[in-house]
Protein backbone atom coordinates (compact mmCIF):
# COMPACT_ATOMS: atom_id res chain seq x y z
CA UNK A 1 0.00 0.00 0.00
CA UNK A 2 0.99 3.34 -0.56
CA UNK A 3 0.00 7.02 1.28
CA UNK A 4 0.46 9.61 -1.87
CA UNK A 5 0.09 13.02 -0.30
CA UNK A 6 -0.67 16.42 -1.61
CA UNK A 7 0.49 19.52 0.13
CA UNK A 8 -1.47 22.32 -1.38
CA UNK A 9 -1.42 25.97 -0.52
CA UNK A 10 -4.30 26.23 2.17
CA UNK A 11 -4.76 21.94 2.49
CA UNK A 12 -3.84 18.46 2.74
CA UNK A 13 -4.87 16.10 0.51
CA UNK A 14 -4.30 12.75 1.17
CA UNK A 15 -5.12 9.09 0.07
CA UNK A 16 -3.83 5.81 0.05
CA UNK A 17 -3.26 3.07 -2.94
CA UNK A 18 -2.83 -0.37 -3.51
CA UNK A 19 -1.61 -0.63 -7.07
CA UNK A 20 -3.94 1.09 -9.19
CA UNK A 21 -6.93 1.26 -6.66
CA UNK A 22 -7.81 4.45 -4.48
CA UNK A 23 -9.02 3.08 -1.53
CA UNK A 24 -9.27 6.04 0.88
CA UNK A 25 -8.94 9.59 1.16
CA UNK A 26 -9.36 12.76 3.16
CA UNK A 27 -8.43 16.58 3.07
CA UNK A 28 -7.44 18.78 6.16
CA UNK A 29 -5.94 21.39 7.18
CA UNK A 30 -2.15 21.60 7.95
CA UNK A 31 -2.57 22.00 11.69
CA UNK A 32 -4.12 18.80 11.94
CA UNK A 33 -1.39 16.71 9.81
CA UNK A 34 -0.01 14.42 12.70
CA UNK A 35 -3.47 13.69 14.26
CA UNK A 36 -5.20 12.41 10.47
CA UNK A 37 -2.33 11.29 9.37
CA UNK A 38 -1.89 8.72 12.46
CA UNK A 39 -5.51 7.39 12.35
CA UNK A 40 -4.69 6.57 8.20
CA UNK A 41 -2.21 4.65 9.06
CA UNK A 42 -3.75 3.11 12.49
CA UNK A 43 -6.57 2.16 9.83
CA UNK A 44 -4.14 1.17 7.22
CA UNK A 45 -1.21 -0.93 8.58
CA UNK A 46 0.03 -2.08 5.67
CA UNK A 47 1.65 1.48 4.57
CA UNK A 48 5.07 1.09 3.86
CA UNK A 49 5.38 4.06 1.66
CA UNK A 50 4.65 7.61 1.59
CA UNK A 51 5.22 10.11 -1.54
CA UNK A 52 4.53 13.42 -1.35
CA UNK A 53 4.44 16.69 -3.29
CA UNK A 54 4.42 20.07 -1.78
CA UNK A 55 3.78 23.89 -3.04
CA UNK A 56 3.01 25.34 0.48
CA UNK A 57 5.05 25.10 3.47
CA UNK A 58 5.22 22.20 5.61
CA UNK A 59 6.63 21.71 9.38
CA UNK A 60 9.45 19.71 9.37
CA UNK A 61 8.22 18.35 12.48
CA UNK A 62 5.34 16.82 10.14
CA UNK A 63 8.31 15.63 7.56
CA UNK A 64 10.43 13.97 10.42
CA UNK A 65 7.34 12.47 12.07
CA UNK A 66 6.46 10.75 8.18
CA UNK A 67 9.87 9.85 7.94
CA UNK A 68 10.26 7.88 11.37
CA UNK A 69 7.13 6.00 10.44
CA UNK A 70 7.31 5.42 6.68
CA UNK A 71 9.53 5.30 3.93
CA UNK A 72 9.10 8.52 2.53
CA UNK A 73 9.58 9.68 -1.50
CA UNK A 74 9.44 13.47 -1.58
CA UNK A 75 9.37 14.90 -5.14
CA UNK A 76 11.82 17.40 -5.87
CA UNK A 77 12.64 19.45 -9.58
CA UNK A 78 15.02 16.51 -9.73
CA UNK A 79 13.01 13.34 -9.62
CA UNK A 80 12.98 11.30 -12.82
CA UNK A 81 9.48 12.49 -14.90
CA UNK A 82 8.03 10.60 -17.76
CA UNK A 83 7.97 14.09 -20.04
CA UNK A 84 10.91 15.93 -21.87
CA UNK A 85 11.19 19.51 -19.60
CA UNK A 86 10.71 21.81 -22.33
CA UNK A 87 10.41 24.65 -19.83
CA UNK A 88 12.75 27.74 -20.05
CA UNK A 89 12.85 28.03 -16.78
CA UNK A 90 12.72 24.27 -15.69
CA UNK A 91 13.63 24.75 -11.90
CA UNK A 92 11.13 27.31 -11.53
CA UNK A 93 8.51 24.79 -12.35
CA UNK A 94 6.23 23.73 -9.70
CA UNK A 95 6.60 20.30 -8.42
CA UNK A 96 2.16 20.16 -8.56
CA UNK A 97 2.63 21.08 -12.33
CA UNK A 98 5.10 18.64 -12.71
CA UNK A 99 3.10 15.49 -11.07
CA UNK A 100 -0.16 16.86 -13.40
CA UNK A 101 2.19 16.62 -16.22
CA UNK A 102 2.94 13.21 -15.38
CA UNK A 103 0.07 12.09 -14.89
CA UNK A 104 -1.58 13.18 -17.76
CA UNK A 105 1.35 11.67 -19.75
CA UNK A 106 0.36 8.09 -17.77
CA UNK A 107 -3.21 8.16 -17.96
CA UNK A 108 -3.30 9.49 -21.80
CA UNK A 109 -0.03 8.83 -23.48
CA UNK A 110 0.65 9.90 -26.89
CA UNK A 111 -1.44 12.79 -27.07
CA UNK A 112 -1.73 16.69 -26.88
CA UNK A 113 -3.07 17.69 -23.76
CA UNK A 114 -3.99 20.10 -21.16
CA UNK A 115 -4.04 19.95 -17.62
CA UNK A 116 -6.37 22.37 -15.62
CA UNK A 117 -5.80 22.53 -12.15
CA UNK A 118 -8.59 24.78 -10.44
CA UNK A 119 -7.48 26.02 -6.75
CA UNK A 120 -6.08 29.13 -5.50
CA UNK A 121 -4.50 29.34 -8.72
CA UNK A 122 -5.19 28.33 -11.74
CA UNK A 123 -2.84 26.42 -13.69
CA UNK A 124 -2.72 25.53 -17.28
CA UNK A 125 -0.13 23.28 -18.37
CA UNK A 126 0.16 21.71 -21.80
CA UNK A 127 2.17 18.57 -22.76
CA UNK A 128 2.32 17.62 -26.38
CA UNK A 129 1.86 14.32 -28.13
CA UNK A 130 5.33 13.14 -27.57
CA UNK A 131 5.84 14.24 -24.60
CA UNK A 132 6.98 17.30 -24.84
CA UNK A 133 6.22 19.62 -21.42
CA UNK A 134 5.92 23.31 -23.39
CA UNK A 135 4.50 25.30 -20.53
CA UNK A 136 0.97 27.18 -19.84
CA UNK A 137 -0.57 29.70 -17.94
CA UNK A 138 -1.06 30.84 -13.99
CA UNK A 139 -3.90 32.91 -13.05
CA UNK A 140 -5.89 33.72 -9.89
CA UNK A 141 -8.03 31.26 -9.03
CA UNK A 142 -11.91 31.86 -7.52
CA UNK A 143 -11.23 32.30 -3.89
CA UNK A 144 -8.33 34.65 -4.66
CA UNK A 145 -10.80 37.06 -7.23
CA UNK A 146 -13.05 37.18 -4.47
CA UNK A 147 -10.36 38.19 -1.98
CA UNK A 148 -8.82 40.45 -4.36
CA UNK A 149 -12.06 42.72 -4.73
CA UNK A 150 -12.54 43.07 -1.38
CA UNK A 151 -8.69 43.30 -0.06
CA UNK A 152 -8.02 45.67 -2.50
CA UNK A 153 -11.03 48.18 -2.71
CA UNK A 154 -12.89 50.47 0.16
CA UNK A 155 -16.07 48.93 0.18
CA UNK A 156 -16.76 46.03 -1.95
CA UNK A 157 -17.73 42.59 0.44
CA UNK A 158 -15.77 39.73 0.92
CA UNK A 159 -18.35 36.84 -0.99
CA UNK A 160 -17.74 33.37 -1.56
CA UNK A 161 -18.73 30.87 -4.74
CA UNK A 162 -22.32 31.49 -5.78
CA UNK A 163 -24.07 31.39 -9.02
CA UNK A 164 -24.55 34.35 -10.84
CA UNK A 165 -28.40 35.09 -11.21
CA UNK A 166 -28.19 36.61 -14.64
CA UNK A 167 -24.88 38.26 -16.67
CA UNK A 168 -26.13 41.38 -15.58
CA UNK A 169 -25.51 42.15 -11.40
CA UNK A 170 -28.66 44.05 -10.29
CA UNK A 171 -26.93 44.43 -7.28
CA UNK A 172 -23.40 44.70 -5.66
CA UNK A 173 -22.97 41.44 -4.67
CA UNK A 174 -24.85 40.28 -7.98
CA UNK A 175 -22.56 42.38 -9.41
CA UNK A 176 -19.71 40.63 -7.71
CA UNK A 177 -20.95 37.17 -8.64
CA UNK A 178 -21.20 38.13 -12.43
CA UNK A 179 -17.84 39.76 -12.40
CA UNK A 180 -15.27 36.93 -10.63
CA UNK A 181 -17.60 33.54 -12.27
CA UNK A 182 -18.72 34.44 -15.47
CA UNK A 183 -14.99 36.44 -15.74
CA UNK A 184 -13.27 32.90 -14.91
CA UNK A 185 -15.60 30.79 -17.24
CA UNK A 186 -14.94 32.51 -19.94
CA UNK A 187 -11.24 32.60 -19.29
CA UNK A 188 -11.19 28.39 -19.02
CA UNK A 189 -13.51 28.29 -21.91
CA UNK A 190 -11.62 30.94 -23.99
CA UNK A 191 -8.09 29.48 -23.33
CA UNK A 192 -9.48 25.63 -24.13
CA UNK A 193 -10.91 27.20 -27.24
CA UNK A 194 -7.00 28.51 -27.92
CA UNK A 195 -5.56 25.59 -27.88
CA UNK A 196 -7.65 23.79 -29.90
CA UNK A 197 -6.93 26.43 -32.67
CA UNK A 198 -3.38 25.13 -32.73
CA UNK A 199 -3.49 21.84 -31.27
CA UNK A 200 -7.42 20.44 -33.15
CA UNK A 201 -6.64 17.32 -31.42
CA UNK A 202 -6.30 18.36 -27.34
CA UNK A 203 -7.32 16.02 -24.67
CA UNK A 204 -8.63 18.31 -21.74
CA UNK A 205 -8.30 16.91 -18.22
CA UNK A 206 -9.69 19.31 -15.18
CA UNK A 207 -8.87 18.61 -12.03
CA UNK A 208 -8.77 21.29 -8.42
CA UNK A 209 -10.41 22.04 -5.44
CA UNK A 210 -13.54 23.65 -8.35
CA UNK A 211 -13.56 20.80 -10.23
CA UNK A 212 -17.19 19.98 -9.69
CA UNK A 213 -18.31 23.90 -9.80
CA UNK A 214 -15.87 24.01 -13.51
CA UNK A 215 -17.10 21.19 -15.07
CA UNK A 216 -20.86 21.87 -14.86
CA UNK A 217 -20.23 25.31 -16.28
CA UNK A 218 -17.17 25.21 -19.30
CA UNK A 219 -18.78 24.58 -22.61
CA UNK A 220 -16.06 22.32 -23.74
CA UNK A 221 -15.63 18.70 -23.32
CA UNK A 222 -13.13 17.85 -20.89
CA UNK A 223 -11.75 14.65 -18.33
CA UNK A 224 -13.16 15.95 -14.82
CA UNK A 225 -11.00 14.39 -11.83
CA UNK A 226 -10.99 16.13 -8.43
CA UNK A 227 -8.24 13.70 -7.45
CA UNK A 228 -6.13 13.46 -10.46
CA UNK A 229 -2.65 15.29 -8.66
CA UNK A 230 -3.06 12.26 -6.21
CA UNK A 231 -3.75 9.40 -8.74
CA UNK A 232 -0.56 11.27 -10.70
CA UNK A 233 1.58 11.26 -7.60
CA UNK A 234 0.43 7.18 -7.41
CA UNK A 235 1.60 6.30 -10.94
CA UNK A 236 4.78 8.80 -10.18
CA UNK A 237 5.92 6.36 -7.73
CA UNK A 238 5.59 3.15 -9.53
CA UNK A 239 7.75 5.15 -12.36
CA UNK A 240 10.59 5.96 -10.04
CA UNK A 241 10.52 2.58 -8.14
CA UNK A 242 10.50 1.29 -11.77
CA UNK A 243 13.13 3.35 -13.06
Amino acid sequence: MLLAIDVGNTRIKVAVFEKDSLLDQDAFDKTEAVNRLSKILEKYTQIENAILSRVGFLDETVLKWLESRLTLHVITPDSPMPFYNRYETPKTLGIDRMVLASGAVFQFPKQNRLVIDSGTCITYDFIDADDNYLGGAISPGLRLRYESLHNYTAKLPLLTLENPSGLIGGSTKQSIHSGVVNGFLCEVDGLIERYRQQYQVLTVILTGGDTDFLAKSVKNTIFANPNFLLESLNHLYQYTINK
